[in-house]
C-alpha cells in the first residue's frame, strides 16, 4: 500500500493495491488558482507520478472517473488528456458533472490501474 500525506490523513490512502490492481482515490489539483487545462495537467501529472511510485505507469490505466464542476470545461480537459493518453492506449473513462469539489477545485480524478 502506498500512502502520500493528505488533508484527510488517517481516513484513507491515495493508492490501495489488491491482487496486482491499483485503486487510486480522489486526486485533486495542488494549485486551485489554475484554469481547467492547468488543473487537468496538474492532476494527470500527479496520477503519472503516483503510478510510477507504485511500479506502474499510464499505459496500465484501465479506468478513470473524472468529476468536473463545469461540463463546459470538458474540451479543455480533453486537450490535456491527449498529451497523457495516446490512441494506442485509451482507458475506459467517465466524466460526471458535480456541484462542488471544494474551493477552487474544478476536477477530481479516480483511477484503476494494473501493476506493471
Amino acid at each position: 500500500m502506498i500512502k502520500r500525506s493528505l488533508p484527510y490523513e488517517g481516513l484513507l490512502h491515495e493508492i490501495v493495491e489488491h491482487n496486482g490492481v491499483l485503486y487510486l482515490g480522489g486526486i485533486v489539483p495542488e494549485d486551485t488558482a489554475l484554469d481547467m487545462a492547468g488543473q487537468a495537467d496538474d492532476v494527470l501529472r500527479q496520477l503519472k507520478t503516483l503510478l510510477e511510485r507504485a511500479g506502474s505507469d499510464l499505459s496500465c490505466v484501465l479506468q478513470v472517473t473524472i468529476f468536473v464542476t463545469d461540463l463546459a470545461d470538458k474540451a479543455a480537459l480533453n486537450q490535456v488528456w491527449k498529451r497523457y493518453f495516446t490512441a494506442d492506449h485509451l482507458p475506459a473513462r467517465a466524466a460526471l458533472g458535480v456541484a462542488d469539489l471544494g474551493p477552487g477545485v474544478k476536477l477530481e480524478l479516480t483511477a484503476i490501474a494494473a501493476r506493471r
